[in-house]
């Protein structure tokens, strides 16, 4: 399966979209609603949705400036796409000191239209909030962000894929969890352990190993399938702990390209992410995808 067409409405560090189509043929065909509790980006729910695999999806995020975006994104996508091009066209000629003004006033309204072009423009697609809570990411002098038209094209074909039946919400991810059913597939995309340890740019503070591990335990004792992207390594380096043993869980690991890092400290290494999947969820695949077999699927590089 090729999703590589599939739109993207907003570019985003740590985005799924490279790696959809892997993980999107764990999702088993016929599935009422997928469920995403940590959205970011929502590349799962929109290339599960191209695909066909689920009726309806659930976005979810703690992070309520990116929830407000994704509502504007689904209800009204022209109007936002309009803001947008203002804004895009506003910053002729004073794109550093436009920026700047546009956190500012961001950091006062939390509007969707401002926040989509701080996404469009700052330093790796990366939301960035210091102690006070106001978003303090630079922007990337080398590129203006996305064209209007191209954006405007983005967003109103998500807008139709995910449809008005796509329910959104702002809440902690176990609340989410205890609203899930056996019919649901979860899929769960963290803040990864070995980037944000004891706290996260985008949340009040970060998802306790501990408690996330319950929370699977709760998942597998109620037989609701799911998913989990968490942490990896580049090269020999891992980063976080493994999930236990004890979750019973079918673990991968995913090629996701070169690791940026190490590019710009004149290395090469690449970079790899863990995969896992619940064992009921393994039980309604009619068989392992061809590239997940046994503990680790071979490398497969994505361009």
């Amino acid at each position: 399966m090729k999703l590589g067409n599939v739109p993207q409405a907003f570019p985003y560090q740590g985005s799924k979209r490279k790696l959809a189509s892997i993980i999107v043929e764990c999702i088993p065909q016929g599935t009422l609603r997928l469920v995403e509790p940590f959205a970011g980006s929502a590349a799962i729910s929109v290339a599960t949705k191209c695909a066909k695999r689920a009726g309806r999806i659930w976005l979810n995020d703690a992070h309520e400036p990116l929830v407000m975006l994704w509502k504007a994104i689904i209800d009204s996508p022209i109007e936002l796409a309009s803001k947008y091009e203002r804004l895009w066209c506003q910053q002729e000629g004073r794109e550093a000191e436009f920026y700047n003004e546009v956190r500012s006033k961001f950091n006062n309204s939390h509007s969707p239209d401002l926040f989509l072009f701080l996404l469009a423009r700052c330093v790796k697609a990366a939301i960035r909030y210091n102690r006070n809570g106001e978003f303090n990411n630079s922007p990337d002098h080398r590129r203006k962000g996305m064209r209007p038209p191209t954006m405007r094209k983005n967003l109103c074909d998500i807008s139709e894929i995910l449809g008005k039946s796509t329910k959104i919400t702002c809440k902690d991810y176990r609340k989410v969890l205890a609203d899930c059913c056996e019919t649901d597939v979860v899929y769960m995309d963290p803040p990864y352990q070995g980037v944000c340890k004891d706290r996260d740019s985008r949340y009040a503070s970060n998802i306790r190993f501990d408690e996330f591990v319950a929370a699977l335990q709760d998942l597998n004792s109620r037989n609701i399938p799911y998913i989990v992207s968490y942490d990896g390594r580049t090269g020999n380096r891992s980063y976080g702990e493994k999930l236990p043993d004890s979750l019973q869980l079918v673990h991968a690991e995913v090629a996701a390209g070169k690791s940026t890092q190490a590019t710009l400290l004149g290395e090469i290494a690449e970079t790899f992410e863990a995969l896992y999947l619940s064992p009921v969820l393994v039980r309604k695949l009619p068989a392992l995808p061809r590239s997940i077999s046994g503990e680790r699927i071979q490398p497969l590089l994505f361009e």
